[in-house]
């Protein structure tokens, strides 16, 4: 009730409620009031006469009431808990600063992506406050609310930490905020807690090196460098406040002997295994320092003390420069890249009886096996696959394709080709979290609202399915699959590097390989590419067009009349190379041919309308142009030289076509780049084309859409 203490105002329900309005009795108490008066003991004894109504109210007669303390009824109906109607709070009682700040709490949350308030947890931890009379959400006794009320305390206090607290503000109090500096990193909270740092003059130097690479245009997209950053200090400040003069608050007193039993201390516990001396995990229990732990402490320490003594900072603490230059890098710590999956292990991964037990263990049915099947067909990262729009599926030219972001790398919109089986799953896949949505809000979603939907929705505070499930949920249970099947130590990443080894098994380049899995150098698609056994040349890139003897040279070979995308000549390509073998300047692609057959027409490829040229043969057919050109203004006569312009014809049509489809797919330039007349341009892939026609027999047998073993 809002506006007057709940005993002192006659309740209506509210429009479109569905409730009756209840009859006021003459204490002016509606029905649920009255319900919590007689469970409160009837406080002050407040009673009517009986027979009240034929006696007073049908005579028209006012309604005595007999209170035996009037002062005590009156207090309860002060205090009495407001009823709770949908689509209400009521902040009446509460302190001014309080009611403010729950004000404030309820605007910001619904300006951004937030969890869903019950209306009836916030009016229960508003009574609360009302009968504690906090003054302020600061001031609550978070361990004696309930989990949902804390969950509230908890967002609104972070709302309010950036209007209590300026950057500045935040310096002294020992902590960062990196919303102050419009900065949030993805699964991390904004605040940084630097209290841990004992000596102030240190965790000062922490402060302002993380506000500059917060207002720095080279921030980096991740938490990585901070926390590394808050561990160093964390350690070095734990080392000194045990073991320097002073506990290391002077920063006059520190000496280079001090670094160097920092140093010495930080080597022995990687040696030996032994746990920080501050540091904990999530559980509470101390951390262990690692080569790769001891390895950041050193470099994120290192840079530290030299940036302050870059800036004059140092000179200011009187900090000792042997003290600073003392403490050595930490180097790149060793790292082993992962091996693909071996053999049986990549069949026991994708056996189906195997894919069922990984089913059965996604209980709710949010797609566990969905998921790592598009991990194991396409290579993505698994953050990439859980976090799939609604609408990523296509097909273009009749070809299944998947459209991700690479987030990893910043490519965002790319598309991929993936297998039959795969685009039928994650269709099915798509249907259910439409159904899903259908069945909560009672109507399909709408264009707008499928936009931002994923394609695995997150199950808990999702009323609207924006949020994805969380890749720590599909690692959990993939780790448990993995235990119940017995198998040695398996991560589901190890499935980007088998593919990426079976793309150079099967003559894929590192370029081909960092394009398809989206590396954005080839010195990190080497880290993805492991035994290879094949120079078989890769086609995947090529694009075809009809040859001068087609009814229509030059044609594209696709469905459609516009110019091919990117993302249609890719696919087009992927399923044309599966169905060629190599003639002389282009491909065949009758199939008896491609089958390792005898050419019914005497190999003569040019004048066939089965032969296609591809992007491999841009610069040798440019060259034949050039010829024929030169021929024709060689001519006697214009007769013969009209002759040979029409003769050519056809050829010149098809190689218009070609160019005008390498580019649509962005490779014009490349193919134009190379001369063969470089002796070391014959050892560029897209001019090495040597394979047996008895090769591509067996890759024909197996269609793109049928599943193969391992990854």
């Amino acid at each position: 009730m809002a506006g007057r203490p709940a005993g002192l105002r006659r309740l209506r329900a509210l429009p479109g409620a569905g409730l009756r309005p209840a009859r006021p009795v003459p204490l002016l108490l509606c029905l649920h009031h009255e319900r919590y008066y007689r469970e409160a003991g009837r406080p002050g004894r407040a009673r009517l006469p009986r027979s009240y109504p034929s006696t007073f109210e049908d005579k028209g007669q006012p309604v005595p009431v007999h209170v035996d303390d009037e002062l005590g009824f009156r207090r309860w109906c002060q205090d009495a808990d407001p009823v709770c109607w949908p689509g209400r709070v009521v902040l009446r009682g509460l302190r001014p600063l309080l009611r403010a700040e729950l004000r404030w709490g309820l605007f910001r949350h619904t300006q951004r992506p937030h969890t869903k308030w019950r209306l009836s947890d916030l009016q229960n931890l508003i009574d609360d406050c009302r009968r504690r009379q906090v003054n302020s959400l600061a001031d609550l006794d978070m361990e004696a609310c309930s989990h949902a009320a804390r969950g509230i305390v908890l967002e609104i206090l972070h709302e309010l930490r950036l209007v209590y607290f300026t950057p500045a503000d935040t310096r002294e109090a020992g902590f960062i905020d990196t919303d102050h500096f419009g900065v949030r990193f993805t699964h991390r909270a904004s605040f940084i807690d630097l209290t841990p740092i004992a000596q102030r003059w240190l965790r000062d130097l922490v402060w302002d090196q993380m506000a500059a690479t917060l207002r720095s245009v080279h921030c980096p997209r991740r938490s990585g460098p901070f926390d590394n950053l808050r561990r160093a200090a964390m350690e070095l400040g734990a080392f000194l406040l045990a073991d320097a003069p002073d506990g290391g608050h002077d920063p006059s007193l520190l000496r280079e002997e001090h670094m160097h039993r920092f140093v010495a201390d930080q080597r022995r516990r990687e040696r030996d295994g032994l746990p920080s001396l501050i540091v904990t995990d999530q559980r509470g229990n101390p951390s262990t320092v690692t080569a790769i732990t001891r390895s950041g402490v050193f470099n994120a320490a290192r840079r530290l003390l030299r940036g302050a003594m870059d800036s004059g900072e140092a000179n200011r603490l009187n900090l000792d420069r042997a003290f600073i230059t003392s403490l050595p890098a930490g180097g790149e710590p060793p790292r082993r890249a992962r091996s693909p999956y071996s053999d049986d292990i990549a069949r026991a991964l994708v056996a189906e009886a195997n894919l069922s037990q990984l089913e059965a263990l996604d209980v709710n049915g949010r797609g566990l096996r969905d998921i790592w099947e598009t991990i194991v067909a396409t290579g993505r990262r698994g953050g990439e696959v859980v976090k799939l729009g609604l609408d990523c599926l296509g097909r273009y030219g009749g070809l299944p394709m998947l459209w991700h972001d690479q987030t990893k790398v910043g490519n965002y919109d790319q598309a991929i080709r993936i297998p039959e089986p795969v685009y039928q799953r994650l269709q099915a896949r798509q249907q259910a979290t439409v159904e899903a949505f259908s069945h909560r809000h009672g109507r399909p979603p709408t264009p707008r609202e499928r936009e931002g939907m994923a394609l695995f929705p997150g199950t808990r505070s999702n009323p609207q399915g924006r949020l994805p499930l969380s890749y720590a949920w599909f690692q959990r249970l993939f780790q448990l699959w993995i235990t119940d099947l017995d198998l040695s130590r398996c991560v589901p990443h190890q499935a980007r590097h088998t593919l990426a080894t079976n793309l150079l098994r099967a003559g894929a380049t590192i370029t081909h390989v960092r394009r398809y899995l989206g590396h954005i150098s080839d010195r990190m698609a080497e880290h993805y590419t492991h035994v290879a056994v094949s120079e078989i040349e890769d086609v995947l890139q090529h694009v075809w067009v009809a040859g001068p003897g087609a009814a229509n040279p030059g044609e594209l070979l696709s469905d459609v009349d516009t110019p091919l995308t990117r993302q249609q000549a890719t696919a087009l390509a992927v399923d044309l190379s599966r169905r060629s073998t190599p003639a002389d300047g282009g491909f065949c692609t009758f199939q008896p041919v491609v089958d390792g057959g005898a050419c019914p027409w005497k190999l003569d490829c040019h004048n066939c309308d089965k032969f296609v040229l591809s992007g491999a043969d841009l610069l040798y057919w440019r060259r034949k142009r050039e010829q024929w050109a030169s021929l024709a203004e060689r001519a006697p006569d214009d007769a013969t030289a009209d002759y040979l312009h029409r003769v050519f014809e056809p050829t010149a049509r098809a190689i218009d076509g070609l160019e005008k489809a390498l580019a649509g797919l962005g490779l014009l330039q490349d193919a134009l780049a190379l001369d063969l007349r470089r002796p070391q341009d014959y050892f560029h892939r897209l001019w090495s084309l040597n394979f047996p026609a008895r090769e591509l027999t067996r890759a024909a047998a197996s269609t793109p859409d049928q599943p193969q073993e391992g990854p």
